[in-house]
């Protein structure tokens, strides 16, 4: 799709924070690098941004997260191993799941100091372009995926495009809910607001954020003024309510469905969906599943 607007070329994944859900599993290992069946969480986030045409990667770790950087380098050894054994499928397979030399950043958050502050880390590398943004712990899956979908409704808008979800009424309480004003169709509407876990009765709608942005570069000026929000710390959601007064923001309801990977239910319920979605395995699995629970 030709489109008048800044191509998305780079994507930020906020990948520094400490997994204390999963404790002792991630005493010694990154919660972004635990498997959903046979791939790292981090690795769907940036297969995803790879079918949209995203070209440069850039990961804001912290310390103890060095085999993230290390699963996406090339291991030589593993691959001439595979090479000389005559495992060509597990051979592309390992090729094709690491981005290209070059095209990989990774710049250290110091200090947890919020979701906002680790996008801000990554300011010097995105320079002045639009980026889009992956919370990997919200692994999203469907047919198309979820950037692609997004790039499609910015190259049409432009602006900043949230990718949203509808939740239970009753739900509305745990999450960042939009306000929205004009449709635009094709599930794309104006975003007027955004407010963080509101009351059940305050909130503008049952649509809530679901952790994929395309983002304009201003975004780094209110961040760098942002001062310290819930939880005492910088949040984006305030950074980008600051930024809506300047910039057009726009909903978009995506096709898939979103597991939160940093809970230990919706881990377990992504490794057993995407296990019944892959034909290589489901029909054993499914039978072992039917006699677990029957």
């Amino acid at each position: 799709m030709t489109s008048a607007y800044p191509r998305i070329r780079k994507a930020v994944f906020p990948v520094a924070g400490l997994g204390t859900r999963f404790l002792p599993a991630t005493k010694v290992i990154p919660k972004e690098m635990l498997t959903v069946v046979d791939k790292p969480v981090i690795q769907y986030a940036v297969d995803e941004a790879i079918e949209a045409g995203i070209e440069h990667f850039i990961f804001v770790t912290g310390r103890g997260k060095g085999a993230i950087e290390d699963h996406f380098d090339l291991a030589y050894e593993l691959e001439a191993t595979l090479k000389a054994r005559g495992k060509t499928a597990e051979l592309k397979m390992m090729q094709e799941s690491r981005p290209k030399a070059g095209t990989a950043s990774f710049v250290r958050q110091q200090e947890p100091l919020g979701l906002g502050h680790a996008v801000w880390c990554a300011r010097d590398i995105v320079g002045d372009e639009p980026f889009a943004l992956a919370l990997p712990d919200m692994l999203i899956h469907g047919e198309r995926g979820c950037f692609a979908q997004m790039v499609d409704v910015y190259s049409k808008h432009g602006g900043n495009v949230i990718a949203v979800e509808q939740v239970p009424h009753e739900h509305v309480n745990r999450y960042g809910v939009v306000a929205l004003a004009e449709d635009l169709g094709n599930e794309t509407h104006r975003i007027t607001g955004m407010v963080e876990k509101p009351r059940i009765e305050d909130a503008p709608s049952d649509l809530i954020i679901s952790g994929r942005y395309i983002l304009q570069p201003g975004i780094f000026a209110k961040l760098a003024t942002q001062k310290p929000g819930a939880g005492g710390e910088i949040q984006l959601t305030d950074a980008m309510i600051a930024l809506m007064s300047e910039e057009d923001f726009f909903s978009y309801r995506f096709n898939g469905i979103t597991y939160d990977c940093g809970d230990k239910i919706g881990y377990l319920t992504a490794n057993v969906a995407l296990a019944l979605d892959r034909p290589d395995i489901a029909p054993k699995f499914r039978q072992i599943l039917l006699n677990l629970i029957g």
